[in-house]
């Protein structure tokens, strides 16, 4: 049976051991996974995505939508779709991470993140195979390249496609994160992932952000 107990914690060292990238075989299994799942959950939740998109735009001028640059699987860069939480304006700016209280985030974009809605529109990003529905969460381009020179084993990560949701979150390591500590600590999970990765481990990690979701825990 999977585990996803957290390990003990050590936020000055990540494990360094060489990593491989899930067999040919595991990957198709893993990505046939995606797409039963990810198909009939856009069918079946577009009616209320489309509502979440006209509310966004009621309630703040500008578009329903926000894409930013993030890196990818190998290091390939695609652009993330997402609910736009912030205004318009601090939607252009440079990336600064946003937290909790954050006078940028709209009224309603703050409901959208305490719910992960936000994410939602990342099913589109695993339909196009830039995502899986788990992995490490891509981080906007600029956190990449401010922590991985800080922490070693950073580019283990990228040997998987980044999700929606992964191991790192369930565990908590979710929301903002300002220090090598914490991200080392993330980092820890997410090639703990890479080691681990099947089908199974997808299901569990998915079943679990379900009350991840709920509890709201780390969410800003």
């Amino acid at each position: 049976m999977a585990s996803l107990a957290r390990p003990a914690a050590d936020a000055k060292k990540v494990t360094t051991l060489p990593l491989q990238r899930p067999s040919g075989r595991r990957d198709v299994l893993m990505r046939a996974v995606d797409l039963l799942i990810t198909l009939p959950l856009l069918v079946f939740l577009s009616p209320a995505l489309v509502a979440v998109g006209v509310l966004i735009r009621l309630n703040s001028p500008g578009p329903a939508l926000f894409l930013q640059a993030r890196n990818g699987r190998h290091g390939r860069k695609f652009m993330v779709f997402k609910f736009r939480t912030m205004t318009a304006e601090a939607s252009r700016d440079r990336f600064i991470q946003a937290t909790r209280s954050d006078p940028r985030v709209t009224r309603f974009g703050a409901f959208l993140r305490r719910t992960s809605i936000d994410e939602l529109p990342q099913l589109l990003n695993v339909l196009t195979g830039d995502m899986s529905l788990v992995g490490p969460r891509p981080h906007p381009v600029d956190l990449d390249d401010h922590f991985a020179p800080q922490i070693p084993g950073y580019e283990g990560r990228f040997l998987v496609r980044p999700g929606i949701t992964g191991l790192a979150q369930v565990r908590g390591h979710r929301g903002v994160t300002e220090t090598v500590e914490a991200m080392t600590l993330r980092i820890q999970s997410d090639r703990e992932y890479v080691r681990r990765a099947s089908p199974i481990l997808n299901i569990f990690i998915l079943i679990q952000t379900i009350f991840v979701v709920l509890r709201q825990k780390n969410a800003c």
